[in-house]
């Protein structure tokens, strides 16, 4: 059985990034109507900030060679470190347990928010696998950051996500990005309203195409 675990980190209710996440999981559902679906608004119910137990947890994870979840726990047992691995392990499960992972995240000062930041610094040790799932980031960007355009250079988020991702063994990432959205309501931009229609009719398309796939079951893990 399929499952898709689907993340929000747009501050705004009405965002482009959850109307495409929106999109995706209801095209996903029908596709797939037997399969799990997943769901978490990283605003409305945000995951707390790394604190100096967490980061204890990452370092006690390579110190004592864990590979999985059993051998966490173990390490985890600590008193000091209990309650860090408690609000940690559940996320860990979600993520583990999903084929498909997509994330709704806006550009925020060329990077990503602070909501998908804190999640990403919760759920990431050392030894996390995620070979053999599939991530689709569906992202909304006020300006224009596609190739050739003059900000392009300042693109720090699809980079910094394909980097995340690859380094934990994640490489079949897609990326659809809803361009222009501030010319929908800043006056100066107006001229570039065709174009972000343009991007935001190209983006449900890629969006659609995107769910409709079949996804490979991931390998369990313990």
């Amino acid at each position: 059985m399929a499952s898709l675990l689907h993340l929000d980190a747009s501050a705004r209710g009405d965002s482009f990034s959850r109307r495409l996440g929106q999109v995706f999981a209801t095209e996903w559902q029908a596709a797939n109507p037997d399969g799990a679906y997943v769901y978490r608004d990283l605003v409305a119910d945000p995951v707390a900030p790394i604190d100096e137990a967490r980061v204890r947890l990452a370092t006690q994870s390579s110190v004592n060679g864990v590979r999985d979840l059993d051998a966490m726990d173990a390490v985890a047992a600590a008193p000091e470190l209990a309650a860090a691995w408690a609000a940690t392990r559940p996320l860990i499960e979600q993520l583990l347990a999903a084929d498909v992972l997509v994330l709704g995240t806006p550009m925020y000062n060329f990077s990503v928010p602070a909501a998908l930041k804190a999640w990403i610094d919760r759920v990431t040790l050392p030894w996390l696998p995620l070979g053999g799932k599939s991530a689709v980031v569906l992202s909304a960007r006020g300006g224009a950051y596609g190739p050739g355009a003059p900000r392009e250079p300042f693109d720090f988020q699809e980079p910094y996500l394909r980097a995340y991702f690859s380094a934990l063994g994640l490489e079949d990432v897609e990326f659809v990005h809803t361009e222009l959205t501030h010319a929908t309501v800043m006056p100066f931009l107006a001229q570039f309203r065709e174009t972000h229609d343009a991007s935001q009719a190209a983006a449900l398309d890629a969006v659609r195409a995107l769910a409709a796939r079949t996804p490979t079951p991931a390998p369990s893990a313990a």
